[in-house]
């Protein structure tokens, strides 16, 4: 790996960040704010929020496994994301490469930095193959983006490629580990002190039931968090996600009990989808949902939206041609479907 130094644009490094009210009485106690020029009515919502949600970072690692220093918390995975091509990206001279098929928002906020996104298709069966994604890499090349469980794909990427990546690639490596909760595969965030260079994405949209409070995790090096902490907003993550955070994790029961129900409707819907006249092939799937290839993805799409049932085409998508993207739903849901698709005339 280069140093820091050398990966993040000198603008950033050189950068002096934003010094909010909170920062400035860190570690005093004090019972009168009169700082930040908030309202002294209507508590607890008149108060600016912890700019670096130390409370909740507690909890969080104590789940995840990864001491506070070492994980960033953003509105949702996307803040994340967009601030990584805003540390290490200089616009209009360094790229991004990434697999494809896989998650839209790499790309889209390449091109919101004016950076260029280079992409390599997966194999035939949405495997990674490490060495043609390194063979598109150039000097210029400061990060790479891998999604596992992959998006829209659903598969795990083989570790052992994963690895070459990481060893191979001087740059930043980053792993969206989005759908890792249904996935039994290990997490990488266990593996930061190996890999300096790589920087972990989750998220409580998914296995937490969350998506509404947009809280986003990015887990690295505490140099790299320190980095994300420089540039993001002073209070990126409001009173109301924290609260409504920390009030969910407390209940990873909940959590386990959600996540098992919808491994085992993923497998009896997958199943049953292999009978449908109308599928010709599911693909294995180690996240919430399944990639099915249809007769007519368009058609079908057509028909179920009708039907008032909504899933994903992705057929205008790498390798997806007259794919079908499904998500797992309760048993009603599935049911509907399923109930719609053996209706389903060609």
């Amino acid at each position: 790996m280069k140093s820091l130094e050398q990966l993040v644009r000198p603008n950033i490094w050189a950068l002096k960040p934003y010094s909010c009210a909170r920062d400035e009485y860190k570690g005093k106690n004090a019972s009168v704010f009169l700082d930040a020029n908030e309202s002294p009515y209507n508590n607890p919502l008149n108060r600016y929020p912890d700019p670096l949600q130390e409370d909740l970072k507690k909890q969080i690692a104590h789940i995840k496994g990864v001491v506070p220093e070492k994980i960033f918390l953003g509105n949702g995975s996307d803040e994340a994301i967009d601030l990584a091509y805003r540390i290490f990206c200089i616009p209009g001279r360094d790229n991004a490469v990434s697999i494809a098929p896989s998650y839209g928002m790499y790309k889209v906020c390449a091109d919101i930095n004016n950076v260029e996104f280079r992409t390599v298709e997966l194999e035939e069966d949405f495997s990674l193959n490490a060495e043609k994604l390194l063979n598109a890499v150039s000097v210029n090349t400061k990060m790479i983006f891998l999604c596992s469980p992959n998006n829209p794909s659903g598969n795990s990427l083989d570790k052992a490629e994963i690895e070459k990546i990481l060893l191979q690639f001087d740059g930043i490596v980053i792993l969206d580990e989005a759908y890792s909760d249904f996935s039994a595969q290990e997490s990488f965030r266990h593996r930061l002190e190996e890999f300096p260079n790589i920087i972990i994405l989750n998220t409580m949209s998914k296995a937490w039931g969350c998506a509404a409070i947009r809280l986003g995790m990015a887990f690295a090096s505490e140099q790299i968090i320190a980095l994300f902490n420089k540039v993001k907003y002073p209070y990126n993550v409001n009173l109301l996600t924290q609260k409504k955070a920390m009030e969910m994790l407390q209940r990873p029961g909940d959590v386990e009990r959600w996540v098992n129900t919808i491994l085992n409707e993923r497998e009896s819907l997958m199943e049953a989808f292999a009978y449908l006249p109308c599928c010709e092939e599911v693909y294995p799937t180690d996240a919430n949902f399944f990639l099915a290839k249809m007769t007519d993805a368009t058609q079908i799409y057509n028909y179920l939206v009708n039907c008032g049932v909504v899933t994903r085409n992705r057929t205008t998508q790498p390798l997806c041609r007259n794919c079908i993207r499904i998500t797992i739903g309760t048993p009603d849901e599935n049911n509907a479907l399923l109930a719609a698709l053996r209706k389903y005339k060609n």
